[in-house]
């Protein structure tokens, strides 16, 4: 049973149209607003950071050296040391189910001492330590927090207002709420540990002493950001060329250029929407932006190949006919693949935070743009480059390329 013949080559215009109108708009965007660069392109800190009251002080005055040491499962301490069994004590949250609970088989061992700081009511799996320090017990407190949800990121913005260049971004987590600060370089002055320090000063005067703990901090340099963002465009390049070089050996030269077009298309669409949500654009972005040039060019090439099928017929007298079975006969595939894909990226952008969810709403608008690209743009332009196509042409653009497939009128390449 034949399938039903859809006229796609009639929205080609309005879809060429309603495209060039969204990416001036990403242009506009571009130009007015910038692109919100991460710290794998622009130099700067990156500081996560939890807002938390102290839950429980350690302390150790034994000889022995013991570390403390918190995964997801297990509050562990590690002890050696001379005169001491070399041992590991591991207390699961799963046994150990509340801070007080924890803290009383803590305060069971040989010179520990685990002094409760709240109600103890919290969950033990909640609790973490502040990266940014040792977790060596010995008779200075070593503070345990419990993560909490009660701090707003335009709190944390507030608090830091007196500042230049700051963003702060919400982090979700099994864990409780963090906040991501990114910071310049320098400020002024103040630059490298003395910037951190002030940052750090800010947000304790905002939120209490002891209750903000750096969970991890990065840093790129200038140098490395500017090699970094150059690399990135050879990338991208090398990418677009050595897929014209794939399609025109595999098919023409024409529908290789249609096939790069579709492609140029889904990655300025991606940047349109980077640019106006303020997404930040980090290496994990750029992936997302990879992923779609390959994953367009595979729905692409489906129709190209059937498009080339239907030229050696002879049953087609003009190439809009051709297009319009073509792209008929692979709708179901297109919107099929791109569906099954989209639920599982939708999964992941609902079901993780920070760069992932990024990387997966990016991929989204990839995935969206990429089914349309290939059914629209890059046939609409392989139909402009081949309106003059008549059946005795087979399957070139004309009688000019009568063999190989990289010749362009009159030139072989």
């Amino acid at each position: 049973m034949e399938k039903k013949l859809i006229h796609f080559s009639k929205f080609f215009l309005p879809a060429a149209i309603i495209s060039s109108v969204i990416i001036l708009f990403g242009v506009a965007g571009f130009v007015t607003r910038g692109i919100n660069l991460g710290i794998d392109f622009k130099p700067g800190f990156i500081e996560e950071v939890r807002i938390a009251p102290v839950a429980v002080e350690l302390t150790y005055s034994g000889s022995a050296k013991v570390t403390a040491d918190l995964s997801k499962d297990n509050f562990s301490l590690i002890i050696s040391g001379s005169g001491a069994d070399n041992e590991t004590k591991v207390f699961p949250y799963e046994t150990y189910a509340t801070v007080n609970d924890i803290a009383k088989a803590l305060g069971e061992v040989d010179g520990v001492s685990a002094v409760v700081k709240t109600d103890g009511t919290e969950d033990s799996s909640l609790l973490f330590v502040n990266s940014a320090v040792s977790t060596q017990l010995s008779v200075s407190p070593l503070f345990l927090y419990a993560a909490q949800k009660n701090v707003s990121a335009d709190e944390v913005r507030s608090a830091l207002s007196e500042f230049e260049g700051f963003s702060v971004k919400a982090l979700g987590g099994n864990n409780g709420a963090s906040y991501q600060v990114r910071m310049p370089e320098s400020i002024g002055e103040m630059s490298g540990t003395e910037l951190q320090n002030a940052v750090r000063a800010a947000l304790d005067a905002r939120f209490g002493e002891n209750t903000v703990t750096i969970v991890k901090t990065d840093f790129i340099g200038s140098s490395f950001s500017k090699t970094l963002a150059s690399k990135s465009i050879i990338l991208m390049i090398a990418t677009f060329v050595l897929i014209w070089l794939y399609a025109a050996i595999r098919f023409h030269w024409d529908f290789a250029l249609g096939s790069i077009i579709a492609l140029v298309h889904d990655s300025l669409i991606m940047i349109t929407f980077i640019v106006w949500t303020k997404m930040e654009f980090t290496a994990t972005v750029l992936a997302a932006v990879l992923t779609i040039i390959g994953y367009s060019i595979n729905a692409t090439v489906v129709i190209l190949d059937r498009v080339r099928s239907n030229l050696r017929l002879a049953k087609y007298d003009n190439f809009k006919d051709i297009l319009d079975h073509a792209l008929s006969d692979t709708l179901g595939r297109s919107i099929i693949t791109t569906a099954t894909t989209l639920f599982a990226v939708v999964s992941l952008y609902l079901f993780t935070s920070g760069s992932i969810k990024d990387f997966a709403l990016a991929l989204i608008v990839g995935l969206v743009s990429g089914c349309y690209s290939s059914i629209f743009i890059s046939s609409g332009f392989i139909l402009v480059l081949r309106r003059n196509w008549k059946p005795e042409f087979g399957v070139h653009h004309s009688l000019k390329s009568e063999k190989g497939v990289l010749q362009m009128d009159g030139i072989q390449v």
